[in-house]
């Protein structure tokens, strides 16, 4: 059984498109950074803590020990500062124009864990190369609201793929989930495609959400 430890319907569209069945469970952790942490450290890490947490929720609705917990954690990192999500539409504005005509970086961290000890911890990057934006592009973009909850304040799967002039490396990563890596880790967990039903936990109790 596979649970995903996020509420990102983003992480989760990733995993249906490819055919997964899974369980999702929220997982809420602090996103507070150390200073100075590399970017891959702190995805690895905060990865790690959302699977951990979702393990715990798990195991205390009766889920099994076997069962595997997936933990991801995104961020967008220009000239070696790391872009979180805006607070406000001042921030994204600052954000656009930074990574206007810029070549940045985005890592996500993967954590695979279970009940019974064993766990793995990765991460892959993908360079994202912007088209030079006028002022106007950032504003209109901005006032379509898509920045509000994207690292980096842009969603490279929606409108804001309009602001990218090419990426080298996983699309998919830059969405929230490198679907390559995930799956031949999950293979390498003995995690195939399945037909399990999806759930989505909610106030403590499993309900049925959906089939793939």
């Amino acid at each position: 059984m596979l649970v995903l430890a996020s509420a990102s319907p983003r992480r989760a569209m990733l995993l249906e498109a490819e055919g997964f069945s899974f369980i999702r469970v929220e997982a809420d952790v602090s996103e507070v950074l150390p200073q100075g942490i590399s970017p891959e450290s702190a995805v690895k890490g905060l990865a790690l803590r959302k699977a951990q947490a979702g393990l715990n929720r798990w195991l205390n609705h009766g889920g099994s020990r076997e069962d595997i917990i997936l933990g991801a954690d995104t961020i967008v990192v220009l000239n070696q500062r790391i872009l979180g999500k805006p607070r406000d539409e001042e921030e994204a504005e600052a954000m656009l124009t930074a990574l206007s005509g810029q070549t940045h970086h985005v890592y996500t961290g993967v954590a695979l864990i279970n009940g019974a000890g064993r766990q793995e911890c990765g991460a892959v990057c993908t360079a994202v190369f912007f088209r030079s934006l006028t002022h106007e592009e950032i504003l209109e973009y901005i006032a379509t609201g898509e920045p509000v909850d994207k690292a980096g304040a842009y969603g490279i799967q929606g409108l804001g793929g309009h602001l990218v002039d090419h990426y080298e490396g996983s699309l998919s990563n830059v969405i929230g989930l490198p679907m390559e890596y995930v799956k031949e880790r999950l293979s390498v967990w003995g995690m195939g495609l399945g037909d399990i039903a999806l759930h989505e936990v909610k106030d403590g109790l499993p309900s049925v959400k959906g089939s793939t």
